[in-house]
This record gives C-alpha cells, sequence and structure tokens, in this order.
C-alpha cells in the first residue's frame, strides 16, 4: 500500500485539534480520516520542537524567506529614493548658488 503524504499546513492544523482544543488522538485522527499513529507522530514531534526552545508562534523558514524577500524589496526602494534625493538637493543647492543659473 502506497503511504500518502500531507502539507505542513494540513499536519500543523491536525495537531492543533489535539494540542489546542483538546480533542484525543483517536477523535482527531478519526475526523481527519487518518492513522492514529501517523498522527501520534505528529503531536510528539511539535512538543519535542516546543520543548527545545522553539517558541509556539514561531514562524517557518518558508514564512522567515518571504519576510526576507520583501525586507530586501523595499531596502532596495529606500536605497534609491534616497539617490534621488540627493541628486535633487544637489540639483537645488546648485540652482540656488548665484551666478549659477543659465
Amino acid at each position: 500500500m502506497k503511504s500518502k503524504t500531507y502539507t505542513p499546513e494540513f499536519r500543523a492544523e491536525a495537531v492543533k485539534l489535539v494540542l489546542a482544543q483538546g480533542l484525543t488522538l483517536e477523535e482527531a485522527a478519526q475526523r481527519l480520516d487518518i492513522p492514529k499513529g501517523t498522527l501520534g507522530t505528529w503531536v510528539n514531534a511539535a512538543k519535542r520542537s516546543n520543548d527545545t526552545g522553539a517558541a509556539p508562534g514561531s514562524r517557518s523558514v518558508a514564512e522567515l524567506e518571504a519576510e526576507v524577500a520583501r525586507l530586501r524589496k523595499e531596502l532596495a526602494v529606500e536605497r534609491m529614493e534616497k539617490e534621488v534625493l540627493k541628486k535633487a538637493t544637489a540639483y537645488f543647492a546648485r540652482e540656488s548658488l548665484p551666478g549659477t543659473r543659465s
């Protein structure tokens, strides 16, 4: 029999049923139509990750990478705006000096 794969989001929601909502492994596994042993493995892994110092509200690697990409784009825009302001300041400073107008 071929083993079924589950998305990380599905796994997280299944673990929440047990840990946050207080369902038993049997109840949650039956509701989600997954093997009790599989769900038990996910719950144990989640408990171990929380014991090793991972905060309950910690973000996944994918979320952190997305934030880094967003911040890099934002920084690039800010740097470009800074360069434009420097050039505009130099232009208007030159225009305000006597004898520099065309």
